[in-house]
């Protein structure tokens, strides 16, 4: 795939993961009635937001490391009561489709694959 597309998938699900935590953690399906600090997750989310929507290949190496705590969340909390299983089934999605996205945009982006291109181009 191309790393625009790459970038893309990553923003979307990224975007999408964001907006996933806030959502559950303080509407749908709070630890506590009325909302909870769990909202406070997605701080490491929204500092890789950044880099990502700017394509920037550092973040894209850390977050691809960082998002395996939200899968591994997503993952053990599948056996809350519901709605929360279905939330957090959604959250180990999008954290590893993010995870192959970044992964796959950081190596399409290697400095030694640039040029490799650009002598197969020539």
């Amino acid at each position: 795939m191309k790393p625009k597309t790459l970038s893309l998938i990553a923003s979307a699900s990224l975007l999408a993961l964001i907006a996933l935590c806030l959502a559950w953690e303080a509407v749908i399906a709070p630890l506590r009635p009325g909302g909870s600090w769990m909202t406070l997750k997605v701080i490491p989310l929204m500092f890789a937001l950044f880099g990502i929507l700017r394509g920037t290949r550092y973040t894209y190496q850390w977050s691809c490391m960082m998002i395996l705590l939200y899968l591994t969340e997503g993952v053990i909390r599948t056996n809350d009561a519901a709605p929360g299983n279905a939330l957090a089934l959604a959250e180990a999605i999008l954290s590893v489709i993010f995870f192959v996205a970044t992964v796959l945009y950081a190596r399409n982006t290697a400095p030694s694959r640039l040029a490799q291109a650009s002598r197969d181009e020539a």
